[in-house]
């Protein structure tokens, strides 16, 4: 039972020991440009094993029928229902540090509960940074390396600092993400939210440079050893891509190169990460590609 003698909204799968492990989330169902996020947090899984920890409560969190399970059906028999699941799991990154991963579905419902469920396990298992990892559609260029831009509570203020600003005040309809920040914020804990600048006009397809920038700016800001080899090869091969695409177009061409000038005459910061256009510009960004993944 919960201190509030509310039934805990997740089931143990084991108890085990930490040595001050990150927490990484990459939850499925908010702003997602250029499947970023969720293609680094795929490749993380795949290169290291992680096994379950937590798995927390479909029925109290997730709408079925906005997420319906997949039936399994043998010569018209079913036997069986796969749930969607939102997990914490472990593993370690290459040198041994361990490693917690928040991923499946984001919470349809009770999101209070949800943050609040999420931060005690962060607190029972000693976890020193939370890095959340997202991608949003910006004024930027394939042709230069993808930049990261920060959010987090006003108690890790200087993580995003270090990573990167957007200057101005934005208003933006807010994930999961933004609540899980502020009850980090709260209980103490160490929180940053790292977001790739995906170019506006490839983010309804696969643009694996996002997901690269997103595990080495991981690996930075959270002190990890991971591979992000894998993916810099697949961005190799989408941006040749990308330029086949555009090469015939003239109008296309004069907006790369607009873009290109851009980012070229900005400043940059402690991890190279140059100067993000205004929150004016990013908002206008985000909001043409929302209405898109309404249509």
């Amino acid at each position: 039972m919960s201190p509030a003698g509310e039934p805990l909204r997740y089931e143990l799968h084991e108890q085990r020991l930490f040595d001050r492990p990150v927490l990484v989330i990459a939850l499925e169902g908010w702003v997602d440009a250029g499947l970023g996020a969720s293609t680094a947090i795929g490749s993380l899984l795949t290169e290291a094993p992680t096994d379950p920890l937590a798995t927390f409560d479909g029925d109290h969190f997730l709408d079925q029928r906005a997420r319906r399970p997949l039936a399994r059906i043998v010569d018209g028999v079913t036997t069986e229902l796969n749930w969607p699941e939102t997990q914490i799991r472990y593993g370690v990154d290459e040198a041994g540090n361990d490693v917690l991963y928040l991923i499946g579905p984001e919470p349809d419902f009770h999101w209070r509960d949800f943050v609040e469920g999420v931060v005690g396990l962060a607190i029972d298992y000693g976890v020193r940074m939370v890095v959340g990892l997202g991608a949003f559609p910006a004024p930027a260029p394939h042709t230069r390396p993808v930049k990261l831009a920060a959010t987090a509570p006003v108690q890790s203020a200087e993580l995003v600092r270090r990573v990167g600003v957007v200057q101005g005040e934005l208003e933006v309809p807010a994930g999961v993400l933004a609540a899980l920040e502020l009850g980090f914020g709260e209980a103490g804990i160490d929180a940053v939210s790292l977001w790739a600048r995906v170019p506006h006009y490839v983010a309804a397809m696969p643009f694996p440079d996002a997901s690269a920038a997103l595990i080495d700016g991981l690996a930075s800001v959270a002190g990890l050893v991971l591979d992000s080899s894998t993916l810099h090869g697949a961005a190799d091969s989408s941006r040749r891509q990308v330029d086949e695409l555009i090469a015939g177009n003239l109008e296309h061409l004069a907006m790369v190169r607009k873009l290109e000038e851009s980012v070229d005459a900005s400043e940059g910061n402690a991890l190279g990460v140059d100067q993000l256009p205004s929150g004016e510009e990013i908002a206008a960004e985000l909001e043409r590609f929302l209405r898109g993944e309404e249509q």
